[in-house]
């Protein structure tokens, strides 16, 4: 093994302790954890956004609610000419480290679904930008973009690693760790990135005004 790899390796090590020891650590303190509940409903985010036109999905099935474990969601499919943008939503009141948010990385996989390029992306949001996961994934002949984020009040995270260092801080410093995943997915064409950046931009202030924020 060369001096690299042996380098790669080592951290790659490094990190899964780290995130093993974090997701324990918080399992522990955020056994008496608050629930914090949502000031307004999810589906009061607007059905027009960004020139898009949003309708309302059918329910998930109880199957799904039941692996979900969310607090609330939001299944949603916006359409423009020329695209179609699927939104999800899933909101935690409270959390303990390992039972939820979901991971795309896991899900998407579990469904069939090849993630052959892992990227991020910056979303401008009321006069900064915020960086969001920007996955490309391919199912036979299918090719779809994947704009994804964890969503708290107050904040948005790309990395998982980095969420679970912060809601072991929220659990120990608030005893509040209510958060959210969004997911965006659009086809992969000419112009579909900017569409949804543009999708995510207006939804990311009217989720934080769920929040309360």
């Amino acid at each position: 093994m060369t001096l690299r790899l042996r380098t790669i390796f080592s951290w790659h090590l490094i990190g899964t302790f780290l995130l093993l020891g974090a997701t324990l650590a918080a399992s522990k303190i955020t056994e008496n954890r608050k629930s914090s509940a949502l000031a307004v409903p999810l589906n009061t985010i607007d059905h027009q956004m960004a020139g898009f036109a949003g309708t309302d999905n059918p329910p998930l099935s109880e199957h799904l609610v039941n692996t979900l474990l969310a607090d609330s969601y939001l299944l949603r499919t916006y359409r423009k000419p020329g695209i179609q943008a699927d939104l999800f939503i899933a909101f935690y009141a409270q959390q303990r480290a390992g039972e939820t948010m979901h991971s795309p990385k896991h899900c998407l996989p579990g469904a069939g679904w090849e993630i052959w390029n892992y990227a991020t992306t910056e979303i401008p949001v009321k006069g900064r930008f915020v960086t969001v996961n920007n996955y490309s994934i391919s199912r036979n002949s299918d090719r779809m973009l994947v704009l994804y984020w964890y969503q708290s009040p107050g904040r948005i995270i790309a990395s998982e690693y980095r969420g679970k260092f912060l809601l072991l801080r929220d659990a120990i410093l608030h005893n509040a760790t209510a958060g959210s995943i969004v997911r965006i997915i659009v086809p992969d064409q000419p112009g579909a990135l900017s569409e949804a950046r543009a999708l995510a931009a207006e939804l990311i202030p009217q989720l934080q005004r769920c929040f309360g924020y």
